[in-house]
């Protein structure tokens, strides 16, 4: 007689071995999960404060931002001021310009090239500061310095104006 052995082809034995690794890893991963979501009351607690600490530090770095903007808004509203009382002051410049430049034209009196020179400086000071007031509103870099350098500009030509006047008198 002859015995017959059945034989599995290799393939089913290879897919039968898949999947028992299958449902094993699939039940580990189950398992981990099962146990990591058991948490003990002092872990719990632990975890609460955490997060209560993470608001607060939230809150806070929020509340800094309100403040940064209060003072942006502060310094936008004293930049407005100070941007109409240079414009005015430009302004004012301009007008002086013309009458100088008006009086150089009358007849009887004599003016020199050096004076007609002078005012052509006034005339590109001015326009100058005209747009470095325009090109600050545009960029925005720190208030503080470019107060500080546009002032002194500012009283630079003022002493301009005064210098011609008192030159041209003489």
């Amino acid at each position: 007689m002859k015995s017959t052995i059945h034989e599995f082809p290799k393939s089913n034995l290879l897919s039968v071995s898949k999947k028992s690794i299958f449902i094993l890893t699939v039940a580990t991963f189950i398992t981990g999960f099962v146990f990591t979501g058991c948490k003990s009351n002092s872990d719990k607690e632990a975890d609460a404060v955490e997060n209560v600490q993470d608001a607060t530090d939230n809150l806070d770095a929020v509340t800094d931002d309100v403040n940064k903007d209060a003072i942006k808004k502060a310094n936008d509203a004293e930049w407005q001021t100070y941007k109409e009382e240079a414009n005015k002051t430009i302004s004012e410049n301009e007008s002086r310009i013309a009458e100088l430049k008006s009086a150089m034209k009358k007849p009887g009196k004599t003016f020199d090239v050096a004076y007609a020179k002078s005012i052509d400086v006034l005339e590109e000071k001015n326009t100058s500061l005209k747009t470095k007031i325009a090109d600050y509103e545009n960029n925005q870099t720190d208030w503080e310095s470019f107060k500080r350098e546009f002032n002194s500009d500012m009283t630079g030509l003022g002493q301009a104006f005064k210098d011609l006047t008192v030159n041209n008198k003489k």
